[in-house]
């Protein structure tokens, strides 16, 4: 398992270490930890998207890689598109977000050692009415998004700039675009429609 987070790794491998028939192999807090980690003989990977300067994907994709018959299963909080397709195209064959019950997590790690690809239902449904929808662009670009997510989490235009480290002025401008591109008449409409499409 890969996470930057020491309580999460701890509170995993007592999670799954405590199972019948699983034996956790190691647990890694970088790109770099779980390379010189990982090796031939462990079937499973769990691997965490942010992992502070690192990023999961690239391990997934180097992972992939080097251990084509590894199962690979992005744990993560992120839940937009660019995150979810991502993780998948790098090689990913499960999604499960945090937040999952222990139970849960059991359960898709067992799906996925037995050939199956668990996700998350928010996740399974945003790959569903991508495939439905065919491969709409995004109307949104990764900065508008990303404030738009910050908008979500209801911070304040000068609390998003800090953050940041832009303008209010500029985050008022992408505000502005993500109205129009999204057809919102204000900040309740835009969260809603961009929710309903999976973009936050």
């Amino acid at each position: 398992m890969v996470d930057d987070d020491d309580l999460t790794r701890e509170a995993l491998a007592e999670v799954l270490s405590a199972e019948p028939g699983f034996e956790v192999a190691g647990a890694a807090a970088s790109l770099d930890d779980a390379l010189s980690q990982i090796g031939g003989g462990v079937d499973v990977a769990i691997v965490d998207l942010g992992l502070g300067e690192d990023s999961g994907i690239d391990l997934i994709a180097a992972l992939r890689h080097r251990f084509p018959q590894l199962d690979l299963m992005a744990h993560t909080v992120f839940d937009d598109r660019d995150n979810v397709f991502q993780a998948l195209k790098a090689g990913a064959s499960s999604y499960v977000l945090k937040g999952a019950s222990a139970d849960e997590l059991v359960a898709a790690v067992r799906e996925l050692s037995r050939g199956g690809s668990p996700m998350s239902p928010k996740i399974a449904r945003l790959v569903i009415e991508h495939l439905q929808g065919g491969a709409q662009p995004d109307p949104l670009s990764p900065r508008e998004r990303q404030i738009l997510r910050h908008i979500d989490r209801g911070l304040t235009y000068k609390e998003i700039a800090a953050e940041l480290s832009i303008s209010a002025h500029t985050v008022h401008s992408h505000i502005k675009n993500v109205y129009e591109r999204l057809q919102a008449s204000g900040k309740r409409d835009a969260l809603a429609r961009a929710r309903s499409r999976g973009l936050i």
